[in-house]
């Protein structure tokens, strides 16, 4: 029996999973990836560290996937996050599992996974071309190649891995959208996702570079309704707030202008108010004769004392011994509510992954396959489903690159 030709565009984890798998089953494949390497964006997931995968069950992994987690019944039950790290151990790759049983290659090097990526793909025989496709062709309600600025190349299928809009450097450009456009399919706006947000209060700018660790951070709605809580790190930045626990943040705030949220984040969760009392009371027990401004080293970061001391309201050159009760009091709140106004996200650019993408009622989930035209196949961000940090991102790439990799080679 002819063997099937397959294009796939995109050389992401969906793109050379998908090449891989259709490959591994005999068909000749074809990745189109318009950048000189395959897999920019991996390289430098997880602060180059990638977290490849989550250790969890499928259950799981459906509770940290917000948007359209029902149309990823099938591809996940195909290839479940516990396969998918058998998969890469089988491959040679050890890995580890971390705090939020996020999983990452032993050698903590993004690089090890793409290299064992492009070994799967490329030992099974995908061909890697270096070529950026203009446009789909499309005869007959099928589709049946792609065309470069150079040459048209003929296939059986295409599978469309291209990934979101972010990260623009990483080629991530929004070209799928357009492919699946051609196609006449539906494109749910792109917004950003696990990105990090801005805020109008100067007192970011003023703490520029600082990261806290082990805080809670609480995000309420203007009605002071909780949006989101979390328990880690984050960092001030010169527009804002980013860091883990933001990232995640951002995937529940949708509407800011109608919604005004705002971040409160308690500097020393492992102290309830009375402990933190007693403990901001020997401080300045320590300090006695000291002004309040030299007083707070040991209970803020140094870039935080002056912002701190501001919104506290009382003089720098204070005294300790001088300070009332309720001034205690209000530091105290501070230190458990520091407040920080989210304005709005950051770019689309920016962010880790997008939110939106093809319309999943346009795509049949057990194939992965288009239901408007023959032949043309969709995995990864490209399609509309997003989900937290954790791995659990990767996992729809690998999951929904493998479900088609294998039916566009049927």
């Amino acid at each position: 029996m002819k063997s099937k030709k397959v294009i796939v565009i995109g050389g992401g984890p969906a793109g050379l999973m998908a090449a891989g798998f259709a490959s591994q089953n005999g068909a000749k494949v074809q990745l189109f990836e318009k950048m000189p390497r395959v897999g920019r964006k991996l390289r430098i997931t997880g602060k180059g560290r990638c977290n490849l995968a989550n250790n969890c069950d499928v259950e799981t992994f459906m509770q940290n996937v917000p948007v359209n987690n029902r149309f990823l019944y099938s591809a996940i039950y195909n290839f479940t996050p516990y396969d998918i790290i058998s998969f890469f151990e089988d491959l040679g790759l050890k890995t580890k599992t971390e705090r939020g049983n996020r999983v990452y290659p032993i050698s903590e090097k993004a690089t090890d996974v793409v290299d064992t990526m492009k070994r799967f793909a490329e030992k099974n025989g995908t061909e890697i071309i270096h070529q950026e496709v203009k446009s789909l062709i499309l005869e007959n309600n099928a589709c049946v190649g792609v065309r470069t600025d150079n040459n048209t190349y003929i296939a059986d299928s295409v599978i469309v891995a291209t990934g979101g809009k972010s990260y623009h450097l990483t080629g991530s450009t929004g070209d799928g959208y357009n492919f699946a456009k051609e196609a006449g399919h539906t494109i749910i706006d792109p917004k950003p996702s696990l990105v990090p947000l801005e805020s109008t209060d100067n007192s970011c700018k003023e703490m520029q570079g600082l990261s806290l660790r082990n805080v809670s951070l609480t995000v309420k709605n203007k009605n002071n309704k909780t949006v989101y809580t979390d328990f880690g790190e984050m960092l001030f930045t010169h527009f804002g707030l980013s860091g883990p626990m933001i990232l995640s943040a951002s995937c529940h705030l949708k509407d800011y202008e109608k919604e005004n949220y705002t971040v409160y984040i308690d500097l020393k969760p492992a102290l309830n108010d009375e402990q933190l009392d007693l403990r901001i009371q020997r401080d300045f027990k320590e300090n006695i004769n000291k002004s309040v401004s030299n007083s707070l080293s040991k209970l803020l970061p140094k870039k935080m004392i002056p912002v701190m001391l501001k919104r506290w309201g009382v003089p720098f050159d204070k005294k300790c011994n001088s300070i009332t009760k309720e001034e205690r009091k209000k530091l105290l709140f501070l230190i458990k509510n520091f407040d920080i106004p989210i304005s709005k996200p950051r770019p689309v650019e920016e962010a880790i992954i997008t939110s939106g993408g093809i319309k999943v009622s346009e795509i049949n989930p057990k194939t992965m396959e288009s239901k408007l035209v023959s032949g043309l196949y969709f995995a990864g961000e490209v399609i509309d489903v997003d989900a937290y940090t954790g791995g659990f991102n990767l996992i729809i790439a690998w999951a929904t690159g493998r479900l088609s990799g294998e039916n566009a080679s049927i």
